[in-house]
């Protein structure tokens, strides 16, 4: 299974996995789906919106990973330096904290309208948190 669905706010995306990538990391995430939680901005990364998942420890390799993710590119960050976090680009992005730069793991790609997360990133930043469900797509 490499294809998946995101539905965040008012929007769905068709996704995928970055298995040859990020092998270790989309196993762990498989294992999770169907996910879902809360998005909000992000504070110190640029336009993107993020999932702050504090100290949970999924034993996250670090894989294919960057601080500059293009829009539709989702990383996760497994913790250390700051919490651990899953961070959604839909503009210019140097994935970052308070304490500085940061790399993630590029393990999932939107592969469908691109063109609306611009306005999932306005909603987010100008409404509030709102639900996003990744799930297995056939």
């Amino acid at each position: 299974m490499t294809k998946l669905r995101i539905t965040a706010g008012p929007f769905t995306f068709d996704a995928r996995f970055e298995s040859t990538a990020a092998p270790k990391t989309c196993d762990i995430f498989r294992r999770l789906l169907p996910y879902e939680n809360k998005i909000i901005h992000v504070r110190w990364s640029g336009e993107a919106v993020w999932i702050p998942l504090g100290d949970l420890d999924l034993g996250l390799p670090l894989e294919n990973h960057t601080s500059y993710p293009a829009p539709g590119q989702i990383i996760v960050y497994p913790g250390g330096l700051s919490e651990c976090e899953i961070l959604f680009a839909y503009g210019a992005v140097h994935f970052a904290s308070k304490v500085g730069q940061l790399a993630g793991s590029h393990f999932m790609t939107i592969t469908s309208n691109l063109d609306k997360l611009p306005e999932l990133g306005r909603i987010v930043l100008w409404q509030g948190a709102q639900t996003i469900r990744i799930d297995a797509s056939k």
